[in-house]
């Protein structure tokens, strides 16, 4: 069964493919169009050689004197003429149906195009609306705050005795405050201050004045 089935997948392959390079019909039209053209310029070549050939016909009647028989001539050179004329016209027609053609397939490629480009968005918008990107968004943002508070809670010091600083700071300025008034109420020494003590011996000039003196007083006195 696995053999039949891969051998039908292999003919609907074979079959998509011819399809998918089946020519459309304005492309076979377009083709025949210029198949046309191309018949159209033999037959505009060949007419000028006749052309060609009865003027030269022409111009030898007339130097032999064969004025009638050149006459002739010229009236056939006339028949050819429109004869391409007619021809130029029709080739002219299967070239504005080629121009046009070619416009009309380009137009409808594009069209084609176009169509498939608005399918896909439409299948993309269908896919992604307006709503799905404001709830995507709105998620993104509730992320970024989730990510921002796990970041700040991070950051937080680990330090068990943050919360009690204020306390601390506190009974440490009542402790300055008990020491400064213990200070204030210690009662003054009662011991009296220590004075230095006076010299034993005189000084070296009050000795010396009074020996003399003294030595002044005994040499008045002997004199009496």
């Amino acid at each position: 069964m696995n053999f039949f089935g891969k051998k039908k997948k292999e003919v609907n392959t074979t079959v998509s493919s011819t399809s998918a390079s089946k020519p459309t019909d304005a492309q076979t039209t377009i083709v025949k169009l210029r198949e046309s053209i191309a018949n159209q310029d033999k037959r505009e070549e060949h007419i000028q050689k006749k052309i060609n050939s009865v003027v030269a016909e022409a111009k030898t009647k007339m130097a032999k004197g064969d004025k009638k028989g050149a006459v002739y001539a010229m009236k056939r050179k006339k028949l050819y003429e429109q004869e391409q004329a007619k021809i130029q016209n029709v080739r002219f027609t299967l070239e504005t149906q080629v121009i046009n053609l070619e416009s009309a397939q380009q137009n409808a490629q594009t069209y084609s195009a176009l169509k498939q480009g608005n399918t896909a968005m439409q299948g993309i918008r269908k896919q992604v609306g307006i709503e799905q990107v404001d709830d995507v968004m709105d998620e993104i943002k509730e992320e970024m705050e989730m990510a921002q508070e796990i970041n700040e809670a991070i950051a937080q010091p680990v330090d068990p005795l943050m919360a009690d600083e204020d306390e601390l700071l506190e009974e440490l300025n009542m402790l300055e405050t008990a020491d400064l008034e213990a200070e204030l109420l210690k009662p003054p020494p009662t011991a009296a201050m220590a004075m230095p003590a006076a010299p034993d011996s005189k000084l070296p000039a009050l000795a010396k004045k009074e020996e003399d003196d003294l030595k002044a007083l005994e040499a008045e006195l002997a004199g009496l």
